[in-house]
């Protein structure tokens, strides 16, 4: 076996069913990466991150707080809505899961 290809143990750990479509998307990834090193994040926060619109980022967070991978709050700071986007304990860990399976997938190269 060369360098080059992969070990039988990295061909065997290959299942790209592992990823988990609601967070692979880009936006969606990079909600999920960058709540994962925040507390809670504000709406235009993520939006600036992001480089998004406000209604495709509005899609994402829905379908990300859908799947039970984030929670978000609305409030009202002064006369001015406020929102407030946290990743739950699930999404903590279907990211973490997620991270392994790119990392299995990756690995086989």
């Amino acid at each position: 076996m060369t360098a080059s290809e992969p070990t039988p143990d990295a061909v065997d750990d290959f299942d790209i069913g592992r990823i988990d479509d609601v967070i692979h998307g880009r936006v969606r990834l990079g909600i999920m990466a960058y709540l994962s090193g925040v507390e809670s994040a504000e709406f235009g926060e993520l939006k600036a991150r992001l480089q998004t619109t406000d209604g495709n980022l509005s899609v994402h967070l829905r379908k990300l707080e859908e799947a039970g991978f984030v929670a978000v709050s609305k409030s009202f700071q002064g006369r001015k809505p406020l929102t407030r986007a946290s990743m739950t304990t699930a999404g903590r860990d279907a990211f973490l899961a997620y991270l392994d399976a790119m990392s299995a997938l990756v690995a086989v190269r």
